[in-house]
């Protein structure tokens, strides 16, 4: 694209200007920072905040982990940089390098950091925003060698497309930094949700010795009772007698591995294909299968429930099944063996070193709790609409999500 066509897919009304390109070193002041001895104590400990690239994840930087002292700053290449100052990782590891933050604190940061301060005409949310959308950019550009890093040279070289136009710089960033609040919130939402439900398969359900939950509805008072899984269904296997042939193709099905370990209520379409093969257990509407080696105990035994009725319909080998024969409330079921204290329950029965195991007796030794039905029932309920509510925040959460990436494309050029 030529220099006077610099313009983005998406303008706001009433901008039409053309945008030109910049380097970043042209359009703002950069730093590196530093670290003070950490042999010397009366460095550390201090009042000024200090930012490793740790701390530099997509969010504006409230405080710091370590604080360094006014003799620490003195005797270091670190300098106080202003509220407002754009923090890039220059290395780190995993996806840490390429990463941004914004100072919302006056702070030191360590050399690994990249301090970006822009100038009087520039936006800092601008520049940000659309640092944020080269992030895949700036790590190709990384020095290749033991560790791949950026450098200052690096980050200076970086092309920005700039419109003159401040008013548009700032509707621009405003928009993007709105959108991260309403993110931020939505994540939130669906932390809160996740932590509400995690307390409640606590609370919900019997702890160990006790005959009664913590937290019951309105209503019902009888303590619970205890019987062994072997007592009210029977086991059956997973697939078996196949080879890596048999898999891919075929007018059957098979639930894998992966839906059943991830959902309490197994995916329908959590299935892959496999050959019709009637000498193999089809599933049935309310089997329970549970999973039986893991890499840790705490993996071990994960259950889920099956709500689908399709025929020739089997079980991943690395499963098996239950078919329980006592009337109960299958959404009971589905999160009652995923509560604190049954999960326990397995995780002291897994055995094994570098991979844990469980077997179908000692699994059908384990002993569940059964209150009346009606209560199975308005437990099972609230359960469901938890987990209705959590899914509709994490589809909200990626909805968004997917709506910055694509803005990020089309209004910056």
């Amino acid at each position: 694209m030529r220099k006077n066509q610099l313009r983005p897919d998406i303008r706001f009304t009433g901008f039409t200007t053309n945008w030109e390109l910049s380097k970043l070193g042209e359009v703002s002041d950069i730093y590196s920072g530093g670290t003070p001895s950490r042999g010397e104590s009366s460095y550390w400990d201090g009042k000024i905040p200090w930012v490793t690239t740790s701390e530099v994840n997509y969010s504006e930087i409230t405080d710091t982990k370590e604080k360094i002292t006014i003799e620490g700053l003195n005797n270091s290449s670190a300098k106080l940089m202003p509220i407002g100052t754009i923090l890039l990782a220059m290395y780190g590891q995993g996806k840490t390098r390429g990463q941004l933050g914004i100072l919302a604190i006056e702070a030191a940061t360590n050399q690994a950091n990249a301090n970006i301060q822009v100038h009087g005409y520039i936006y800092i949310y601008f520049i940000y925003y659309q640092l944020v959308k080269k992030y895949k950019l700036l790590r190709g550009l990384a020095n290749e060698g033991g560790q791949a890093n950026l450098s200052l040279g690096i980050v200076k070289s970086v092309n920005v497309a700039v419109t003159n136009n401040l008013d548009e710089q700032i509707k621009i960033g405003n928009f993007f930094n709105q959108l991260d609040k309403t993110i931020k919130f939505k994540q939130q939402l669906l932390h809160d949700h996740k932590q509400l439900k995690k307390a409640m398969l606590q609370k919900m359900f019997p702890q160990k010795g006790e005959t009664k939950p913590r937290v019951r509805f309105a209503g019902f008072f009888d303590e619970w009772q205890y019987c062994r899984l072997g007592e009210i269904g029977q086991t059956y296997t997973g697939l078996s007698g196949k080879t890596k042939e048999d898999f891919g193709h075929g007018e059957a099905e098979f639930i894998t591995y992966v839906n059943i370990f991830n959902n309490q209520i197994a995916r329908i379409n959590g299935t892959e294909k496999v050959e019709i093969d009637y000498k193999q257990h089809e599933v049935r509407y309310g089997d329970i299968f549970f999973t039986t080696s893991s890499e840790t105990p705490e993996e071990v035994g994960m259950s889920s429930i099956w709500f689908g009725d399709k025929k020739n319909v089997y079980l991943n080998s690395f499963c098996f099944g239950y078919r329980p024969n006592k009337k109960m409330d299958l959404y009971y079921l589905a999160f009652m063996l995923r509560s604190t204290n049954i999960r326990k329950k397995f995780m002291f029965l897994a055995q094994g070193i570098s991979r844990y195991n469980i077997s179908k007796i000692k699994t059908m030794e384990i002993k569940i709790p059964i209150p009346q039905l009606e209560e199975q029932q308005k437990i099972g309920d609230f359960f469901k609409q938890l987990d209705e509510t959590i899914e509709l925040h994490q589809t909200s959460l990626e909805t968004y999500q997917e709506l910055k990436k694509t803005l990020l494309q089309k209004m910056f050029v």
